[in-house]
């Protein structure tokens, strides 16, 4: 049963990706290279949704035809990946190292996107978790991780009964305002915009701004995933869709008033609502965009999550492919080891 749910999910993305352009990554009439871009409608993907806003990304993408797709979840975005329905998406690390074992490298990161932009986020007055109800937003993912791994340097149990107990809830960012505001759940462990919002619209307090546990304040929120096939037919599609986030970041710090006027719009468009300039303000101080996987943030962050028993164990040797992002940025970035070949 299993296997065949699998088997039509994949058969339905399928025909998504039929109906918005064909499972071939070039037109048959034209010639021309397509790219389909998967991102999230939220802060933390702040490039591709100024970006794709802007036009910046098809300006600099030239002759390669983009088509994008925006996802809510990781598992979503990687179950397209899978799918054939899109050839890259922006996506969180946990997501990211999941998908390259569950298919046996047959995905690769290319770049990083965004650092920094997650926290903890509490009631006013609460300085120990023992005994509350925490939300992040989904078991596995990578604020969770991040949650179970801070517990469990404190001595902290999670979901068990006696001293030290913490219960985890994994549910949707917009339930957890929600819950929070009504005293129904004591914090969360969320990203950008949701800390933020959190903070001004729940009247919470920041507990642990996430950037406190990491050298130097940096570590990977957002990276670039790519299907190892499309980069190995289509290299300088992918070059330039590198290109192009380079672009979208110079863009976004030249000029943030704007930026953040194209972001919120985007995201009205996205979402069905713009988030509170404050929001918005206080959102982007919390992170950087950058193209810089930062790879060793997430080998710690995988590290984490075998550590945790929900991310089975395995050898992310070759996750990273940064051939692209050196050849377009001049610059030698670290992949931890963790490079192909």
């Amino acid at each position: 049963m299993r296997t065949t749910l699998k088997t039509l999910a994949a058969a339905v993305l399928a025909l998504v990706a039929t109906a918005c352009g064909g499972a071939s990554a070039a037109d048959g009439a034209s010639g021309t290279t397509t790219l389909r871009l998967g991102y999230f409608p939220n802060v933390t993907h702040a490039s591709a949704v100024y970006g794709v806003a802007s036009g910046v990304y098809e300006r600099e993408l030239g002759d390669v035809a983009l088509k994008t797709q925006t996802f809510n979840a990781g598992p979503a975005a990687v179950e397209a990946l899978f799918a054939g329905a899109i050839d890259a998406t922006y996506i969180g690390p946990g997501p990211a190292v999941n998908a390259f074992l569950r298919s046996r490298g047959d995905v690769v990161l290319v770049a990083g996107a965004t650092s920094g932009g997650a926290a903890l986020v509490v009631r006013p007055g609460v300085t120990d978790l023992e005994g509350l109800r925490i939300a992040d937003p989904q078991t596995g993912g990578t604020q969770d991780i991040a949650l179970r791994t801070y517990l469990k340097g404190k001595g902290l149990e999670v979901d068990r009964q006696g001293a030290g107990d913490v219960t985890i809830l994994a549910q949707e960012n917009s339930q957890t305002l929600d819950l929070f505001k009504q005293g129904t759940i004591d914090g969360a462990w969320v990203p950008e915009p949701w800390a933020s919002r959190l903070v001004l619209d729940g009247g919470g307090t920041v507990l642990l701004d996430e950037r406190t546990l990491w050298p130097g304040g940096e570590f990977v929120t957002t990276n670039l995933l790519v299907r190892k096939d499309f980069l190995e037919q289509h290299p300088d599609a992918v070059k330039a869709l590198i290109k192009a986030q380079v672009a979208a970041n110079e863009a976004v710090a030249g000029d943030l008033s704007k930026a953040k006027a194209v972001i919120n719009d985007a995201l009205e468009d996205l979402t069905g609502k713009a988030l509170a300039p404050p929001v918005l303000d206080r959102a982007f101080r919390q992170l950087e965009l950058t193209v810089d996987p930062l790879a060793a943030s997430l080998k710690t962050t995988a590290e984490h999550a075998f550590a945790s028993g929900l991310v089975e164990a395995g050898d992310l040797a070759g996750i990273y492919d940064l051939g692209p992002l050196r050849e377009v940025t001049g610059k030698d970035y670290d992949d931890a080891g963790l490079g192909r070949g």
